[in-house]
């Protein structure tokens, strides 16, 4: 019957053990720092994001029509083919 007893005492002393560290969990104010770094995260991928998309517009709208007309132009302005040689 001790034995019943003790195991009972111990259980209601680990209960009370996690109560106190769960109810230390809800009132710590520790990681409000973590808040601040996602935030920053999220705004650092953002900004990645419109740099990244600008990069894409100035490479289909700039450089690439650029560098088409260079080539065709060094290669004779056809198609691909070389012009006919005049007579």
């Amino acid at each position: 019957m001790n034995k019943i007893i003790t195991k009972f005492a111990v259980a209601k002393v680990k209960a009370k053990c996690r109560f106190s560290e769960v109810l230390s969990r809800f009132t710590d104010t520790r990681g409000e720092g973590h808040v601040d770094t996602a935030i920053k995260i999220i705004i650092a991928v953002v900004i990645g994001a419109l740099v990244l998309a600008g990069l894409v517009l100035l490479w289909n709208s700039v450089i690439m029509p650029r560098l088409n007309l260079e080539i065709s132009t060094m290669f004779g302005g056809g198609g691909g083919a070389a012009p006919a040689p005049s007579q």
